[in-house]
């Protein structure tokens, strides 16, 4: 008897919160997605790979609406190195001046 009390119980609380959870959701004040596989490629703004150069100061190669940057990020700010031509290596190591038009 007592344990079919406590699953009653359980149930109950669960219950509560899924009806807490689907009533914040309509009213707009909770919002959560799962992620999947999928998602990477939808992405706006997405870090693609950090070099720490000192405690202060870093690199940082950020990939914004499908364009890549390069940013120089210190106790002074943030700079953009390279923003052009940057097309993941395969350009066969030549540089964004040699690149064919």
């Amino acid at each position: 008897m007592e344990d079919i009390q406590q699953t009653v119980a359980v149930m109950a609380v669960l219950t509560a919160l899924g009806v807490a959870l689907y009533v914040l959701r309509n009213k707009g004040l909770v919002r959560f997605r799962l992620k999947s596989m999928g998602d990477a490629g939808s992405r706006r703004l997405q870090a693609v790979e950090r070099l720490p150069l000192t405690a202060q100061h870093s690199l940082h190669l950020v990939k914004v609406s499908g364009r890549t940057m390069l940013i120089a990020v210190s106790p002074g700010g943030c700079s953009v190195l390279d923003a052009a031509g940057w097309d993941g290596g395969r350009n066969n190591g030549r540089t964004a001046e040699e690149e064919p038009r």
